[in-house]
């Protein structure tokens, strides 16, 4: 046998890492990671400070409080995100995640929704309400290009604007170049808050039979994990903490469906 054969029949045999589950770290008081993109107002974000926050990020610190652990933040990009969590990168994520594609749904488990989220069209203050979708046809409506948004317009019928940005839309409305623009509820609802004064309002949303809930994402098989976050979720909903995160970012309850 040569040397460099005895050298490596002397190394011990590695053996893969196994991965913790989720279940241990929660019983074990071990720190959570979660992944967030740290890049989506108002659901994850920077503060002018540099502190982490956002919707999701303090909901997601109320249910580690619940469940008695701490949690770390790692930013990724959205594209990124959920082969982290399948990859083990992250115990959680946390970023508006509907988990609506059955391929996902094979892969992961969502919590209990934190919040439900659908279209909404914003006008002017003098606009009158619209009655349901179908009401835009022939509406001068700005949405953003290529988005889902885009293509709901589309087949509406609506007299298209198109922009890069939601702020865009916005704008043209304001400017009385669109009459109205649809984009995300939660979004818009956002702008509202943080616009009191834009002389725009809120004229149709989402029914709420055909909103999407958003939740934490776990990997599939920790049913444990997953019923231990859910507990926690619905605890955080009836003392009304949820409510107050709400209304801090939203200026509304929006974990009610």
């Amino acid at each position: 046998m040569s040397a460099s054969a005895q050298n490596q029949a002397s190394q011990p045999t590695s053996t893969p890492t196994e991965t913790v589950k989720l279940i241990d770290k929660i019983n074990n008081k071990q720190t959570l990671l979660v992944g967030t993109m740290g890049t989506y107002a108002p659901f994850t974000y920077h503060e002018t400070d540099g502190k982490l926050t956002g919707y999701d990020v303090e909901v997601t610190r109320a249910v580690a409080e619940k469940l008695g652990v701490q949690v770390e933040f790692k930013e990724t990009p959205w594209d990124a995100m959920m082969a982290g969590l399948k990859g083990g990168r992250f115990d959680i994520v946390a970023n508006q995640v509907a988990l609506t594609s059955p391929e996902r749904q094979a892969m992961f488990d969502k919590a209990e929704p934190y919040s439900w989220s659908g279209k909404m069209i914003v006008a002017r203050a003098d606009h009158a309400p619209i009655a349901k979708i179908e009401d835009i046809k022939g509406v001068k409506t700005a949405v953003m290009l290529a988005s889902n948004y885009d293509e709901v317009a589309k087949q509406m019928g609506a007299d298209l604007v198109h922009t890069d940005t939601m702020a865009q839309g916005l704008l043209l409305v304001q400017q009385k170049r669109a009459d109205i623009t649809l984009n995300d509820e939660l979004s818009l609802l956002d702008y509202l808050k943080k616009n009191p004064d834009s002389g725009l309002k809120e004229v149709w949303r989402t029914p709420s039979a055909e909103k999407l809930g958003a939740g934490l994402v776990i990997n599939k098989n920790e049913p444990e994990a997953l019923a231990k976050i859910n507990e926690a979720m619905a605890e955080l909903k009836a003392d009304g903490t949820l409510k107050k995160l709400g209304e801090q970012f939203f200026g509304e309850d929006v974990s009610l469906h």
